[in-house]
Parts: structure tokens; C-alpha cells; sequence
């Protein structure tokens, strides 16, 4: 089955498809700010440990719930089920995982065709088209669906290719790309005045804080939510590895990279916000704290580079060019979600599927950008405050509780005949069975309350 639905060619095409799933815009625009703002390193410090202690479980849960059905997260949850009310419990949730993922996908492709915007701005200013470059920034409703349509077609794109040539081909060229073009652009910042207290304030840690309830729910939450967890996204990629690997061990390279990334990028955004700061551009809010999200990434550095003279073309052109990677490497494992249920519930072509996926979760957008002041953050909320989180503690119910203990070790024994003796079986089940869900609940209900 796994074969003719198609699978990864490589445990490396695996590696970088899945961290690129998790390393998206809030990695690069919200860990950095987050960081500094509770405590610089201590908040980095606390972040590692609870990536590991939390994100890393709940990785394996989707991981192995992936592989073990070689389908989609209703076909997962219901068959590791064995009664009708647990059966019909895990279908619906799995087809809600589909509907939040669409629903990410959808105010993520505005955000992303943004950038897209941004990116082309800087190029067609220099060339002397003022008008068009003004007019990709202007944030009107023609340029935003105009925009949002190119990215979400960029995203079907890849994604009708299939898994092999479609997203493992593409993952293989997108990951090194942003790796490498963060990594440049971090060593330029650190040329520049003002760096140097940017990475102070990243790396000096506070330790009066790492004991703070509000570091660690905010390090828990950015722990979780950096890998994309909750809505399936990790669990069809899963569906598509070979029995022969040993998921402990690759899901622990996903983790690492997509942490590092997270640590990496707080390197070029907090040297490049000082920076801004040496230059007259203020940084922080009316509370005092460091401007962050959308307000960083397209009012704080447009006017850092706009101060670099002819050097802040390049600078601006790499660093949008490096946030467009960054949103789809993400969007397309969140628009394969839906594709992948389509194709094996209805037996539709890919391309059939993913056109229409696409084109619905774009009518998504559109509306949301039509009625953007008050659609836009209720779909926020909606998918990643409430449904997000809810998803991760059904899947760790799911793991935990409801998967049999046998057909669990089972699966661990594909690749590894001595797993029954490993520590990752010793530890792994209890703690998808009681931490987890405890530990996300409180995430939950901090970011309710």
C-alpha cells in the first residue's frame, strides 16, 4: 500500500520535507522577539528542554500513526480502533484535523503572498517600476488575492507532483536554500552597528526568569506549535516513510533541525532589530517591548533596509525571498492533508485533488480577505488557539489509550527487533498517555484564558 500511494525516496528527502513542514514564519518572525522578551537565553534554554520533553512525543505520536496505517488521519485514528464508538470518535476527529489544516493554510497563504509581494517589490522599484512595486505592498484587497492566488498555486504546484517528485524533490532544493540564505544573512547583520547588543539580548541569559510561569507556558507553547502538531500534517508525511526506518531516531533529527532553525534564526532577527534601533527605527511598543510579527517584519526592517542605501535592495530581496521559502515549505505539507484524504477516500487523480483543494482552500481566502478585519483573527483563533491544541490532546488519547499496546510495539519492531528493550518503549507510552495531554491543556487553557 505504502508503495502505491507513493513514499519518500530517501530518509534525508524525509528529513528536510518534514522540518521544512515545521519551519515556517513563526519560527523566523515570532521565536526571536519571544525569546528576548522572557529572558534571552534562559527562554532559549528552557525552549530546547520542552522541545524534547513535549514536542518530540507528541512528533512520534503523528509519526507512528502515519507509518503504521500508510493513510490519511481519519484511516489512522480508525484503524487502530477497536470499537465503533472509538472508531467514529477518531474519524471525526481526523476529519477535523483536515478541516483546521485547511484552515491554517488559508490566512497562511495571505500572509505568505505577502511576502511574495515583498520580495518581488525591492527588484521592480530598482528597475524603475515604482507603481507595481508600490502597488505589491499596499496590502488593497486586488493585490492581496492576486498574491495569495500565486502562492497557493506555487503550492499546488509541488503538491500534484506527488511525494517523491513533487515534495521530496522540491523539500530537497527549498530546505538548503533557506539554511543557507539565513545563515548569510545573519553574518552580514553582525557586520553592522548595533548588533552586538542584539545578540546580548538573545544570549545573555536572565536567570531570574527561568523559573517565570509565563517562560515556561510561553517556551511550551513555542515548543509545540514550532512542529506543527495537532492537525496531521506530521502524520501523512509519516504515512509516507518505509517500514525499514527507525522512527525514534529520524523523528529526533526532524526535531533538531526544526529547533536549530528556531535558535538560528533569532541570530539575524534580534542583531537586525538592534540594528534598526542604531539607525533612529523604533523597536519597541508603547509598553516597551520589542515589536514582533507582522509589525517587525513589514514596518521594522523595510525601513532597516531603506537605511543600507543600495546594499538594502539585495538585503531585502534575500531576507523576503528567505521568509517565501520558509511559508512553503509549510504550506505544502499543510494543503497535503486535505489532497491526501481526497485521493484515498475518493480515488481521484492527484491533480484533481489538489486543483480542487487548492481552489477551495484559495475561495477560503478570499473571503477572509474580503472581510478581513474581523475573519482574519477569528480564523486564527479558530484553527491554531482552540483546534490546534484540542487535535494534539486527541492524538495522544488516541496513542496512549486506545492503540493496543501489542499492535504499538509491533510497529516499533519493523526496524528494530530489540525495541520491547529500548528506552523509548520504557518511557514513550506513559508519556503520551499522561503528560502529554496534561501539558497541552494547560497550553490550551492559558491561551483561552
Amino acid at each position: 500500500m505504502a508503495t502505491s500511494r507513493g513514499q519518500f525516496g530517501t530518509r534525508t528527502g524525509f528529513i528536510l520535507a518534514a522540518a521544512g513542514s515545521a519551519v515556517g514564519l513563526g519560527n523566523i518572525w515570532g521565536f526571536p522577539t519571544q525569546a528576548a522578551s522572557n529572558g534571552g537565553a534562559a527562554f532559549v534554554l528552557v525552549y530546547l528542554i520542552l522541545a524534547f520533553l513535549l514536542a518530540y512525543p507528541v512528533l512520534m505520536v503523528e509519526l507512528l500513526l502515519g507509518r503504521h496505517a500508510h493513510g490519511n488521519s481519519v484511516r489512522a485514528l480508525t484503524q487502530i480502533s477497536s470499537r465503533s464508538s472509538t472508531k467514529f470518535v477518531g474519524a471525526t476527529t481526523g476529519f477535523f484535523g483536515i478541516i483546521i489544516a485547511s484552515l491554517i493554510l488559508s490566512f497562511y497563504a495571505i500572509v505568505a503572498g505577502w511576502m511574495l509581494g515583498f520580495t518581488a517589490s525591492y527588484p521592480l522599484a530598482s528597475l524603475g517600476f515604482d507603481r507595481t512595486s508600490q502597488w505589491l505592498t499596499d496590502f488593497t484587497i486586488p493585490s492581496n488575492i492576486a498574491l495569495m492566488t500565486v502562492f497557493m498555486t506555487m503550492t499546488a504546484g509541488i503538491v500534484v507532483g506527488g511525494v517523491h517528485k513533487g515534495i521530496e524533490r522540491w523539500s530537497t532544493r527549498l530546505m538548503p536554500t533557506l539554511i543557507v540564505t539565513l545563515i548569510g544573512l545573519a553574518l552580514y547583520v553582525f557586520t553592522l552597528d548595533g548588533a552586538i547588543e542584539g545578540l546580548k539580548v538573545y544570549l545573555l541569559p536572565d536567570f531570574s526568569k527561568v523559573l517565570s510561569a509565563d517562560l515556561i507556558l510561553a517556551a511550551l507553547g513555542s515548543a509545540f506549535f514550532s512542529l506543527s502538531l495537532g492537525v496531521g500534517t506530521m502524520l501523512i508525511y509519516g504515512s509516507y516513510l518505509s517500514d525499514e526506518e527507525h522512527l525514534p531516531s529520524i523523528g529526533a533529527q526532524v526535531a533538531l533541525i526544526d529547533v536549530g532553525l528556531a535558535v538560528l534564526a533569532g541570530f539575524l532577527i534580534l542583531p537586525a532589530m538592534y540594528v534598526a534601533a542604531a539607525r533612529g527605527v523604533d523597536i519597541f511598543d508603547a509598553s516597551g517591548a520589542l515589536l514582533s510579527e507582522d509589525t517587525l517584519i513589514f514596518t521594522v526592517l523595510p525601513e532597516l533596509f531603506t537605511s543600507l542605501g543600495s546594499i538594502g535592495l539585495f538585503v531585502a530581496t534575500a531576507f523576503f525571498g528567505l521568509m517565501s521559502v520558509a511559508a512553503l515549505t509549510s504550506s505544502i505539507s499543510m494543503l497535503e492533508v486535505p489532497v491526501a484524504f481526497i485521493v484515498e477516500r475518493f480515488e481521484w487523480s492527484r491533480r484533481r485533488a489538489g486543483t480542487t483543494a487548492s481552489a477551495f482552500i484559495g475561495l477560503l481566502s478570499t473571503m477572509i480577505i474580503l472581510n478581513f478585519d474581523w475573519l482574519f483573527g477569528a480564523v486564527v483563533a479558530l484553527s491554531t488557539r482552540y483546534g490546534q491544541p484540542l487535535l494534539g490532546v486527541m492524538l495522544c488519547v488516541y496513542a496512549g489509550w486506545v492503540w493496543n499496546r501489542q499492535a504499538l510495539l509491533a510497529e516499533l519492531k519493523k526496524n528494530d527487533a530489540n525495541a520491547k528493550h529500548s528506552w523509548f518503549w520504557r518511557l514513550w507510552p506513559w508519556y503520551v498517555r499522561l503528560v502529554c495531554p496534561a501539558v497541552i491543556l494547560v497550553i490550551f487553557a492559558r491561551s483561552v484564558l
